[in-house]
């Protein structure tokens, strides 16, 4: 939906849709579109090829979205981002089998964990190092509880001393993943089921940007070396943990980067989560064709010039480095920019290109947050479109209020 016609069609659908809801809505309007949501649940399944797909959470932080993902075909377990948060969806029966993407040192929720055979069996958590293990210990007087665990191994590419992607894990030879995961086997209380490598270089970075066509190749490029060189060292660390443990699964990759993650033998399943939503930053891939589903409408508040509508709010920029692909997207209507001076401002954003003629003060006007997920820490509520109707309206994890 990047074309004109489609932007403007969804700014009617979705101005309708809020005209038709009872209650005069307050803004920020957070609205996820499920026509949107779903066909992006079905693609990413088709992309998969069979291997599941689990729902990375802390791209979505809606219990009501997540189950949803969980319910179509092909989808299968959560990828959780705190251990808080693995407790609730555990406690709110949302899954069975989550997953803790990154090491805990939450000690009060280690404490519920241990002392819930059913929690610590349904929750898995990461470690790269001893010292996670050790705070595990250091909560529980008794190991009668087992606590499962997987280990997080770098995915970046190495070009000599250079290290390409996210800096996750010192876990990067076989052999170092082998002797943590023997270390795991032989204490008390702790039980290895699973790996994850995670190819944020592969999965997080657009490769196929209009405006940056000779960055775009050098990008593809390092994606495919990276592949490359994760495709021999993924082999060689499931031959390493061959002897050691009988591993319940091997996650890796993202929304980004399904295609090559799945076709690689070593991979039992794939994480996506971003992929539901398609936020701003997930507009130029070469892998998939974006289908934007979640937004958010602010009103015109004035109009300092013909040209030019201000509306209320907006200041919602994305997590990570700095820069101008962090700022909201204005959206529907399509045409209207940020302004250089005042971009998105927590109190008003002005707003220039042709539509903001047309604009009165009032009218709605929608957005695109450029991080999948981070959009719903800025409000309780969101409203499920299909549609011209809001068919439900769900609380995020900020409106359940609980820590996560």
């Amino acid at each position: 939906m990047t074309d004109f016609v489609g932007r403007n069609r969804l700014w009617a659908r979705l101005n309708t849709a809020v005209a038709h809801h009872a209650d005069h809505l307050a803004t920020p309007i957070a609205v996820v579109d499920l026509d949107a949501f779903d066909a992006n649940a079905a693609d990413l399944a088709r992309r998969a090829a069979g291997k599941p797909v689990r729902v990375a959470s802390k791209s979505l932080r809606v219990p009501a979205l997540i189950e949803r993902a969980l319910a179509h075909p092909g989808f299968a377990g959560v990828l959780a981002y705190t251990l808080r948060e693995a407790l609730v969806l555990h406690e709110r029966g949302v899954s069975d089998d989550i997953v803790v993407a990154y090491p805990t040192v939450d000690r009060g929720a280690l404490v519920d964990l241990v002392q819930s055979p059913a929690a610590a069996a349904a929750v898995t958590l990461m470690v790269d190092d001893v010292a996670h293990l050790d705070v595990v210990d250091s909560v529980r007087s008794s190991k009668a509880v087992q606590v499962r665990i997987a280990l997080d191994v770098d995915a970046g590419l190495r070009l000599g001393n250079q290290h390409v992607g996210p800096k996750r894990s010192p876990l990067y030879d076989a052999s170092a993943v082998a002797e943590l995961a023997r270390t795991v086997v032989a204490r008390d209380g702790f039980r290895l089921v699973g790996v994850m490598t995670y190819e944020g270089q592969v999965a997080g970075v657009p490769d196929d940007v209009p405006t940056q066509r000779a960055r775009s190749l050098v990008v593809r490029r390092l994606k495919q070396a990276s592949v490359a060189q994760l495709d021999v060292r993924r082999r060689a660390i499931v031959e390493a943990l061959r002897p050691v443990a009988d591993l319940e699964f091997f996650n890796a990759g993202g929304s980004g980067s399904v295609e090559s993650t799945v076709a690689d033998p070593s991979v039992t399943e794939v994480a996506a989560g971003s992929g539901l939503l398609v936020p701003g930053l997930f507009d130029h891939y070469q892998s998939f064709a974006p289908r934007p589903a979640a937004f958010f409408g602010l009103r015109v508040s004035r109009k300092p010039s013909p040209t030019l509508a201000t509306v209320h709010g907006g200041g919602f920029v994305a997590s990570g480095a700095a820069g101008d692909d962090r700022l909201p997207l204005p959206w529907a209507p399509p045409g209207l920019h940020l302004t250089g001076l005042e971009g998105a401002g927590e109190v008003q954003t002005p707003l220039t290109g042709h539509p903001a003629a047309m604009l009165a003060v009032g009218d709605l006007v929608w957005f695109r947050h450029a991080k999948s997920g981070e959009l719903f820490e800025h409000v309780n509520r969101v409203h499920l479109v299909s549609g011209e109707e809001i068919v439900e309206t769900v609380p995020s994890y900020r409106g359940l209020g609980h820590a996560h």
